[in-house]
């Protein structure tokens, strides 16, 4: 429920501060005294349009914060949590609007768009006036009404699945026809494309592998010449190593001779030689790891550009190649296999759509029977709202080829305000006084059920004799058992059953400047604004009298 409303700086309202307690609390005051201003500031933090003409002249910006007393198991919280706002303690929508036209939008202190305020806005309270509509114009919210007082929200979200389930056979039957069309179209050109893949065989990673080889191999190609001739020079026809080993041995023979003078000799040349054996080892080493056959390169050349000109060929990466294969060869298995996986497809979408009907078709029953009992709930409340002549119908058509995720029933309320005059929807043919009251009878019959936690009824009393208007004030009292109902009213029979009471009006806080002000009455003194709302300016006996008596049935009837 609402529990309270603060107000800053919003057209005649420069600070208010509301408080509401469950049940049935009234407005009233004079004519022409805030009680718009004050359902426009609510409107405002539920998500309604903004407007700079709201803020109250001189000021740069109002606001308007309203904090709701919801159970933890209702429906918005979920909402909240999915949208990683604060869930789990009192909800507190509250709006900016600023003199340039510009709004901010916050709920529970986190920024939210308007939009987002306004769905949660309309989850936590309903407003209906004499000329609101709104929710006698949507057939959806007709439809919503009729399966929460049956109590069929369950298969309505049964049939609601079962939709989703044929769409989705529908649509892979719908892609696969389409593939299949693709395929033959393609056919000739999938073959030989296939075929022309399959005899390539790439491998993933393939490309770059043979790319690395070919550059390792002419690396090696240009240094190959320069090792074999080195090699050759140490161990061909011209190597000097045989002929230094046999002037070492001489020289070793005679170094006993002259040691002064050979013996270092003898070991300069012993270390060249060793130094161009070991050289002659090295070159002889690398020769045999940088050989490989020119044969190797020239076909590793030929597999990279193969490769290579297939990617472009069919504008892919050459690592992709082999995934393209497979999916050319599983677009032409499909088109041999079609014509059999086509009707398994067939047979699921049937299936699909019996499973569908035959739930959708209970549903529609069911909605029958609960037409029909909310149909005689609503007339037994017509004749004390002095509709005795008039019909409430809820019109349902049936479309079994529709499959709607709602199910196969459009439905309507209609209403006949008079016998002989022709049935229609109920926002047509119903004038605003009828509309308000067939409102209120379709929200006494509905009770608890398909209503926002908190109910505001703007003026719906307006144009209604004393009659009507006691009629109107039990029943939105009988609705408050239910939900929190907020009424703004000029009908003292309607005031006389609240549970609270305020009183709307204009005061004089300088010269030339007024202020709308917000007073909750005390108990004690709530037949002495009764009776002015019998009596006019001037409050007599007789009307206090009238008053007492007017809050003494309310008293009896609660």
């Amino acid at each position: 429920m609402l529990s309270s409303l603060s107000i800053r700086d919003i057209v005649l309202i420069d600070k208010l501060d509301l408080h509401f307690s469950g049940g049935m609390s009234v407005l009233t005051g004079e004519t022409g005294a805030g009680k718009s201003i004050l359902l426009d500031s609510l409107s405002l933090a539920l998500g309604g349009r903004g407007d700079a003409g709201l803020v109250r002249h001189g000021q740069d910006r109002g606001q308007v914060s309203a904090v709701f007393d919801v159970p933890m198991a209702h429906p918005l919280r979920a909402l909240l949590q999915e949208n990683d706002l604060e869930y789990d303690a009192d909800i507190i929508l509250r709006r900016v609007q600023a003199s340039d036209g510009r709004t901010r939008a916050f709920v529970n202190d986190q920024p939210v768009s308007a939009g987002l305020l306004r769905q949660i806005g309309a989850m936590l309270v309903e407003v209906h006036g004499q000329h609101d509509d709104r929710a006698l114009i949507d057939p959806e919210s007709h439809r919503q009404l009729l399966d929460s007082f049956g109590g069929l929200e369950g298969d309505a979200e049964k049939v609601g699945a079962s939709a989703k389930a044929v769409r989705a056979a529908e649509k892979t039957l719908k892609d696969h026809i389409a593939r299949i069309e693709e395929a033959r179209r393609e056919a000739d050109y999938l073959r030989s494309s296939a075929e022309e893949l399959t005899t390539l065989d790439p491998r993933e990673g393939e490309e770059n592998e043979l790319a690395l080889r070919r550059q390792d191999m002419m690396q090696v190609e240009k240094i190959a010449g320069d090792l074999r001739e080195g090699f050759d020079a140490l161990d061909g026809p011209a190597s000097p190593i045989p002929e230094l080993s046999s002037l070492l041995r001489r020289l070793e023979r005679k170094v006993d001779l002259a040691p002064n003078y050979l013996t270092s000799v003898v070991e300069a040349i012993g270390g060249s030689l060793d130094q161009l054996e070991e050289a002659r080892g090295g070159l002889e080493q690398a020769l045999r790891d940088t050989d490989f056959d020119p044969q190797e390169l020239e076909q590793t050349e030929e597999r990279l550009f193969a490769l290579r000109a297939a990617a472009r060929k069919y504008s892919v990466q050459p690592d992709e190649l082999g995934k393209l294969r497979e999916q050319m060869e599983g677009d032409l298995s499909d088109l041999d296999a079609g014509e059999e996986k086509l009707q398994a497809l067939e047979a699921a979408v049937e299936a699909a759509r019996q499973t569908y009907d035959k739930l959708a078709a209970a549903l529609s029953k069911k909605r029958e029977k609960a037409a029909r009992a909310l149909e005689k709930a609503v007339h037994a409340e017509l004749p004390a709202l002095k509709l005795e002549r008039a019909r409430f119908i809820i019109n349902i058509v049936s479309d079994a080829e529709q499959r709607g995720a709602s199910g196969i029933d459009t439905v309507e309320f209609w209403a006949q305000t008079n016998p002989g005059t022709r049935p229609g929807p109920m926002f047509k043919v119903a004038s605003g006084g009828e509309l308000s009251r067939f409102l209120l009878a379709l929200k006494v019959s509905l009770a608890d059920k398909g209503s926002s936690p908190t109910l505001v009824f703007d003026e719906i009393d307006t144009g209604v004799g004393g009659a009507v208007a006691e009629a109107i004030g039990v029943r939105l009292a009988r609705l408050a058992a239910s939900v929190q109902v907020l009424t703004v009213t000029h009908a003292p029979q309607v005031a006389a059953r609240a549970d609270g009471h305020f009183l709307i009006r204009k005061d004089e806080v300088a010269k030339d400047r007024v202020a709308t002000r917000v007073t909750e009455i005390a108990e004690s003194d709530r037949h002495e604004e009764i009776a002015r709302m019998l009596a006019g300016s001037t409050i007599t006996e007789e009307a206090r009298a009238a008053a007492r008596q007017l809050m003494g049935q309310g008293e009896l009837l609660l």
